[in-house]
């Protein structure tokens, strides 16, 4: 797909649902009693696989009128599938359905894409295995496919060596079946969708500085979720109207939880003009944001932060490239175990461009402020690949053509239409 240089982007859009929530509204509502409605789910090939794993495993699920009704069995309610579940390129769906496996009465073999056959499954195989879980790693390479055969559990308290809400939520899940309370602590707080979504589906969730703890065999009622948008959709959105000048955008609706906003954070850092409107506190908070064309300057970006905004890093590398000075990305290592190794993956196509960018080993020192040119981008079938060079296209000269680029299906399936659409 082949993008140009515009001479502004101006108006305003609404982004899909978070995927984080959108992911959690499902397995959650599974396992509670009752049926759950959710608005604004999105339907992204990532999220299309939780549903089609836990149709699989008993549960009817629905669509009418654009909302989701997922009529949940309780706890204990799931039964075994005659097939493997194919969990596609989602690592939220691969690894927080085996905390959910980890307590069941049956075997289940989990599988997904190449992508997700080279992604690391020992984070959550070990703590697992510790709760007495039966997971196997059947190539024997520590990732997927995985047999999972349930059994009885035991509480443990875990000390994660990653700040992942997916290894959190594993753990959390596997201790809804466990014999006591079950505790993660984490070296820095991840996001903490899991914990607010299961306290209002009626589990006891507590969290306490970096400790999450979750007490054993809940009754879970199902409830109705609205899903805001997702902040990390957002992002792109953000990085368009700080780089493109002239630019004025309005993103409507966007969950703006404290474990999720260091896109925010780091954009106003760099300079960037940003105005939050509209502000809803209540459960997963939410704003309107507006961003106005703004002369960024390089940071330094690491340490506690870089959880919030992981997934944000690629795009925050464009904006670095356009910015004046000196930005340093570091202790982001978590990088190089995405949908692709982004380290590297970055480095090679804004080198492409004309970046003066070099790889380190936990992230990325980007000297900015030369004119980027158009390239051949290899997306890597990484969507946020993908969709952040479509940013940078907007703001260099000449062509840019993405390879890979329908890979945007697995989180903004419209991506590409909406930025367009602001285009002129």
């Amino acid at each position: 797909m082949e993008f140009n240089k515009i001479t502004t982007c101006k108006g305003e859009v609404t982004i899909p649902g978070d995927k984080s929530i959108s992911h959690r509204a499902v397995m959650f509502g599974a396992l509670a009693k009752g049926t759950t409605k959710v608005s604004g789910f999105l339907k992204g090939a990532d999220c299309l696989s939780t549903i089609s794993c836990f149709k699989q495993l008993g549960i009817d699920i629905e669509e009418q009128n654009n909302q989701i009704y997922i009529h949940g069995k309780g706890l204990h309610g799931l039964s075994a599938s005659a097939n493997p579940l194919d969990t596609g390129n989602s690592g939220t769906t691969t690894r927080l359905i085996s905390g959910i496996l980890a307590g069941q009465s049956f075997t289940t073999e989990l599988n997904g894409d190449a992508s997700i056959q080279k992604r690391p499954m020992r984070r959550i195989i070990e703590p697992l295995s510790l709760m007495g879980a039966s997971i196997e790693s059947i190539r024997g390479n520590d990732c997927a496919p995985l047999r999972i055969t349930g059994k009885p559990l035991h509480s443990i308290s875990y000390q994660s060596k990653v700040a992942s809400a997916q290894v959190k939520s594993a753990i959390l899940l596997a201790g809804l079946y466990a014999d006591v309370k079950t505790s993660v602590t984490e070296p820095a707080i991840s996001r903490n969708h899991t914990e607010i979504m299961l306290n209002s589906f009626g589990a006891k969730v507590e969290s306490v500085g970096l400790t999450a703890t979750v007490y054993p065999e809940p009754d879970l009622y199902a409830i109705d979720i609205n899903v805001p948008g997702d902040i990390s959709s957002a992002a792109y959105f953000i990085a368009t109207g700080l780089i493109v000048p002239g630019s004025e955008i309005l993103i409507k609706n966007v969950g703006i939880n404290p474990t999720r906003d260091g896109i925010i954070r780091v954009a106003k850092e760099m300079g960037g003009d940003i105005t939050l409107l509209n502000v809803k506190e209540s459960g997963e908070p939410t704003a309107d944001i507006l961003v106005k064309h703004s002369n960024l300057h390089g940071i330094t970006i690491g340490g506690d932060i870089i959880p919030t905004l992981i997934d944000e890093i690629p795009i925050i590398a464009i904006m670095a490239a356009y910015a004046s000075g000196t930005t340093i990305i570091k202790d982001a290592a978590e990088l190089k175990v995405k949908e692709s190794n982004r380290i590297d993956v970055m480095v090679n196509n804004l080198s492409a461009m004309g970046c003066d960018i070099t790889g380190t080993n936990d992230g990325m020192i980007i000297h900015g402020g030369k004119q980027l040119h158009g390239a051949v981008i290899d997306s890597h079938l990484d969507h946020r690949i993908a969709m952040s060079f479509a940013v940078a296209s907007l703001a260099c000269e000449g062509t840019t053509t993405i390879q890979g680029a329908e890979c945007v299906n697995i989180s903004y399936p419209n991506f590409y239409e909406d930025l367009k659409g602001l285009c002129k």
